[in-house]
């Protein structure tokens, strides 16, 4: 799959088979994240895959509404941005640390698994971040659900290049 093929048909899933991603495949995604571009080299990104015991400290953070949401997929993965307390790095590093969200997701897509960037509530609270070991010197980024997919998404409308691009003389 060439990268134009890969960023055209990845897509949002949150119906997935319960067979976790292998840990092997795992390492390989969070390695790829860390060719993300990031100033200074920082790689600020910090990467916590979710176990049993973490899944169901997390389910009791986040309350019987919203605790189902984290049964979708077989396999967690906290995405987060360790800050400096520089507001100008701490922003660069924030934003490397979605473009490392995002090769994991495209990484995954290329290798037939399926993914979900989600930012739930509960990871912004104390219960939430405590159930996961986020610490208060990184910013919560995502929530990453992958595994595989149980079903086909087709393309939806995207507004032509036209609409969001300016050329500046």
């Amino acid at each position: 799959m060439d990268v134009p093929e890969a960023i055209r048909s990845r897509r949002t899933h949150k119906a997935f088979w319960p067979e976790p991603v292998p840990r092997d495949v795992l390492d390989e995604l969070l390695e790829l994240a860390r060719w993300a571009p990031s100033h200074n080299l920082t790689n600020p990104w910090r990467f916590r895959v979710v176990g049993a015991k973490a899944l169901a400290a997390l389910k009791e953070a986040a309350g019987p509404e919203s605790a189902p949401k984290l049964d979708r997929a077989p396999t967690l993965v906290v995405a987060s941005a360790v800050q400096t307390g520089d507001p100008v790095q701490d922003e660069e590093d924030l934003l490397a640390t979605g473009c490392a969200c995002y090769v994991v997701l495209l990484a995954a897509h290329e290798r037939g698994l399926a993914g979900y960037w989600r930012t739930p509530a509960v990871l912004r609270t104390a219960e939430g971040r405590a159930a996961v070991g986020l610490p208060d010197d990184e910013h919560f980024v995502g929530l990453l659900h992958l595994g595989r997919g149980r079903q086909a998404k087709e393309p939806p409308e995207r507004a032509p290049a036209r609409d969001y691009v300016t050329y500046l003389e």
